[in-house]
Formats: structure tokens, C-alpha cells, sequence
């Protein structure tokens, strides 16, 4: 028989302590968190631009005038640090962590921010990366935080299942970019939030195409999209659609995400307003 971890979502031991209500996994903030709306940014797989659309949004909301925060869930590939240009190390203090701050006030927590060295691979097993998300949540002083966009790893594994189970969400966003293939993952996704009774905001397709820069036509670099298709299939609405730009990719390798110029996430930022 294995051991029990009293994580009910992924154990089959019939205890005295099991939880049959899905809100009864629900962990609360620390006690001097303030947080009003908590976003996830999802996708089906690796790859597709999750990372680069959570860094974006946080960066257009801090620029609506809203205080920005972003968890970084994907433990085992960072890189949000990255994006941001931030090297310095969280602060523990008596009651929690606290995260660090970006050049234009932006909240960050990672891994990364913890490690002795940021390059270091972090080699565990599931449970213990889904204990460390949870923490993220629950030892993070997040200080009058307006969104707080987690940064989930890819897939339908332990971690989005104890985020999901975990973090009261107040929505999902689906990256996907156009393959065929990539479509059909994204559906993984889109029903796996449907089975844990997760809002799903909308659908962001990243790396949609490409501008001729002699022409200025667009070219679908990756075979045409079928994000439209998935979208009217579910009933979501398709909110973005980011072309490849060599602009974006210099601002993120130079960690300067918070000067990237463009309006593809206006439409989704807008409905954030309205939540």
C-alpha cells in the first residue's frame, strides 16, 4: 500500500481525514495577502508561448494601472525571472516570503528566486513540486495584488490539478498555437478545467503568424490556424492572436518584457477589466 500524503485529489486510501468536496482542497493566502482576481494561464502542452502571455498581461495590466503579480507554477522550467531581467533572491520574513518586484512594480515569485544558483535543474517528483505551488499560495505575502496570473506548467498532471484544486481561480486562459496537433491538446485542456468546474476566459493563439517585412502580408509560418474552430466548438471566444515577431523574443531574451510595444492582448486585458 503506498503511503498517504493527505493529497485526496491524487490518493486512493480511504481515511478518516479524505475530502469528497471538491471547495474542501480550497487552500486559503496567507493571512496578510490581499488579493482580488486570480488568473491561470494554461496550456496542453510545452512550448506554445504560455510564459510569454503571462508576462505580457501582467505587464498591460500594471500599465492600466492595476498592481500585476505573477506566481510562477511552471517549477521545473522558470522563466519568468528571465523575462523580467530579475536576479535577486525572495526575502523570508516572520510571517511568509516576500516576492520580488520588477523595474515597474510588478510582484514575482519562482523557484528561481529561491535557488542558490537560478541555473540549477530542479530534479523532483510531482508531489513535491505540486507542495511547492501550494505554497506559492499560502507562505506569499501577496500586498494589495489587483491580478495575480499564475504561470502553470504545461499538460494535465499533478501540478495544474493542485493549482485548479487549490487556488480559488477566478478564470483560465488557453494558450495554444495552430498546429493540428497542438488543437487537439488544447481540447485536453479545455475539458480538464471543464471536469474541475474552472471558468475558461478565453483562448490566446501565439505564433499565429508571421508579417512579410517587404510585403507586410501575414504568412501562417505554422499551417493555418484551427484556434477558431476549437473556439466555436466550446463556445469560447478566441481573444488574441500573436504573430512572431522578433521584437517580442529581444525584449524577453533581454529582460525587458515590461518594454514590449504591441496591442494583440488588448481584447484580452479588457475582458480582465470586466471580470
Amino acid at each position: 500500500m503506498s503511503e498517504c500524503t493527505h493529497d485526496c485529489g491524487s490518493c486512493s486510501q480511504n481515511c478518516a481525514e479524505r475530502k469528497s468536496n471538491p471547495a474542501d482542497f480550497l487552500e486559503q493566502p496567507n493571512s496578510a495577502s490581499s488579493i482580488k482576481k486570480v488568473i491561470g494561464i494554461v496550456s496542453g502542452k510545452g512550448g506554445v508561448g504560455k510564459s510569454l502571455v503571462t508576462s505580457m498581461l501582467a505587464v498591460l495590466m500594471n500599465r492600466r494601472g492595476y498592481h500585476s503579480a505573477i506566481m510562477d507554477a511552471d517549477v521545473t522550467g522558470p522563466s519568468i525571472p528571465k523575462a523580467f531581467g530579475i536576479h535577486e533572491k525572495a526575502l523570508g520574513i516572520e510571517g511568509g516570503i516576500l516576492p520580488v518586484r520588477s523595474k515597474t512594480g510588478i510582484d514575482v515569485i519562482s523557484l528561481n528566486l529561491l535557488l542558490e544558483n537560478e541555473s540549477d535543474p530542479v530534479v523532483w517528483r510531482g508531489p513535491v513540486i505540486a507542495g511547492v505551488v501550494k505554497q506559492f499560495w499560502t507562505d506569499v505575502i501577496w500586498n494589495d495584488v489587483d491580478y495575480l496570473f499564475v504561470d502553470m506548467p504545461p499538460g494535465t498532471g499533478d501540478v495544474p490539478l493542485t493549482v485548479f484544486q487549490s487556488i480559488p481561480l477566478d478564470g483560465i486562459l488557453v494558450v495554444a498555437s495552430p498546429q493540428e496537433l497542438v488543437s487537439m491538446i488544447v481540447e485536453k485542456a479545455v475539458k480538464m478545467a471543464n471536469l474541475m468546474n474552472i471558468p475558461i476566459l478565453g483562448l490566446i493563439e501565439n505564433m499565429s503568424y508571421i508579417v512579410c517585412p517587404d510585403c507586410g502580408k501575414q504568412l501562417s509560418l505554422f499551417g493555418e490556424s484551427h484556434i477558431d474552430a476549437i473556439g466555436a466548438q466550446y463556445k469560447l471566444p478566441v481573444l488574441a492572436k500573436l504573430p512572431v515577431d522578433p521584437k517580442i523574443a529581444g525584449v524577453v531574451d533581454a529582460g525587458v518584457v515590461e518594454l514590449f510595444e504591441g496591442d494583440w492582448l488588448d481584447g484580452a486585458a479588457d475582458l480582465l477589466e470586466k471580470l
